[in-house]
């Protein structure tokens, strides 16, 4: 019974029953007063109208189970809600119902907020690293690798320039190769091997399954499907916030071609086999 146990797949992220609302503000009336503000507090819904509000539901009663060692790919449309269900499980964004359970750290590739244009690449990688809670002997240990891994420096000595005069491709291979450097208990990443040539995608994706044998779970967003049919096994669709399919990779991005290619309709959704 414990060797059962031991062998039972190890839950990491669960959303149960997720909707993502954003607000737009409009330029109705109702703005200034106390009134106005206490209306606002006590029938948010009403005040919201008044106030010409736009509720936009960009994930709509989302619900699935991640577990210890997936590669899990994020597929959909343009608009679909896959950056903004990432961010949720990331807690960068509230969700309106339901809940998301995590068990370890999610960790939202980029570190975006970290990076800082007017610094030099090198001045940035520490930085970064220590966003991420690595020590400061473990980012200078992994500095090189880190350097080497992004490739950045091939053409030049660009990690000595600030990061303002990067091309966006330079800039988002130093992001993946900064975020890459440390095991994740949950790393989801969003449209990060998008850039860059060919050799740099293989290394990505290698690393990716590094990242699973030694962290938790990895989940990619990506438009590129061979990108997710190389590193996931298991496959999310969205499709205007809706789960519309949740199966092996093989099976959602076949009927997601057919709904791409030639307009055909869906199966319903399914859920993934037991483990």
């Amino acid at each position: 019974m414990a060797e059962l146990m031991k062998d039972e797949p190890i839950p990491t992220i669960i959303c149960d029953g997720v909707d993502i609302v954003y607000r737009v503000n409009g330029t109705g009336s109702g703005r200034g007063s106390a009134t106005a503000a206490l209306n606002r507090i006590l029938r948010r819904e009403q005040a919201e109208k008044a106030a010409g509000v736009r509720r936009v539901h960009a994930v709509k009663n989302v619900s699935f189970t991640a577990y210890k060692g997936e590669a899990i790919g994020l597929i959909g449309t343009n608009g679909s809600g896959k950056s903004t269900l990432l961010k949720a499980v990331a807690g960068l964004l509230p969700v309106e119902n339901g809940k998301i359970y995590t068990n370890g750290q999610p960790s939202l590739l980029g570190v975006n907020a970290a990076l800082m244009n007017d610094l030099t690449g090198e001045r940035n990688v520490y930085l970064g690293g220590l966003a991420m809670g690595m020590p400061r002997e473990q980012i200078k240990e992994r500095y090189q690798d880190i350097v080497d891994f992004s490739g950045i420096n091939e053409k030049g000595d660009f990690i000595t320039l600030p990061m303002r005069t990067y091309s966006s491709g330079m800039g988002a291979r130093l992001r993946f190769s900064i975020a890459a450097a440390k095991d994740h208990d949950v790393l989801l990443i969003d449209e990060a091997l998008a850039t860059g040539d060919r050799a740099f995608q293989k290394r990505s994706e290698e690393r990716i399954r590094e990242l699973r044998e030694h962290a938790g779970t990895v989940f990619l967003v990506s438009h590129n499907n061979n990108s997710i049919r190389d590193t996931c096994e298991r496959v999310l669709w969205l499709e205007r916030g809706v789960l519309r399919m949740d199966g092996p990779t093989a099976d959602v991005l076949a009927e997601y071609e057919a709904f791409t290619g030639g307009g055909a309709k869906p199966k319903a959704a399914s859920a993934p086999k037991a483990k």
